[in-house]
């Protein structure tokens, strides 16, 4: 089993390979990561970043291709939102991503 350190470490890794323009879900992430089934580690993880992090971390969403607001950090999801529109991404009225379009393909063996 994987120190926390380490987990996150892989975490990190994934989401930085993620393209601008291009969004992942948390558990495409945690797939890629090596833990598949385990979507909430990579919200964990996410959450843990510093406030300045160099780790693109809006470019995950929700398997809905949402954006899951978190407690604690006050205002992320509208930040989210901005980050994302200005990397060229198009939310739906519902508020929502479209995956088909948006979402990073990769296979778990080219991470």
């Amino acid at each position: 089993m994987s120190k926390p350190g380490e987990t996150y470490s892989r975490i990190y890794t994934v989401v930085r390979q993620i393209p601008a323009g291009k969004v992942s879900t948390y558990g495409d992430v945690a797939r890629l990561a090596g833990y598949p089934r385990q979507a909430r580690l990579v919200g964990y993880a996410l959450h843990a970043l510093p406030p300045h992090s160099t780790v693109p971390w809006h470019r995950v969403v929700n398997a809905k291709g949402g954006i899951s607001t978190g407690r604690g950090r006050h205002g992320a999801d509208s930040e989210q939102r901005i980050r994302l529109e200005d990397e060229g991404i198009e939310f739906g009225i519902d508020g929502r991503i479209s995956l088909n379009r948006f979402r990073w393909s990769v296979e778990v063996n080219a991470v």
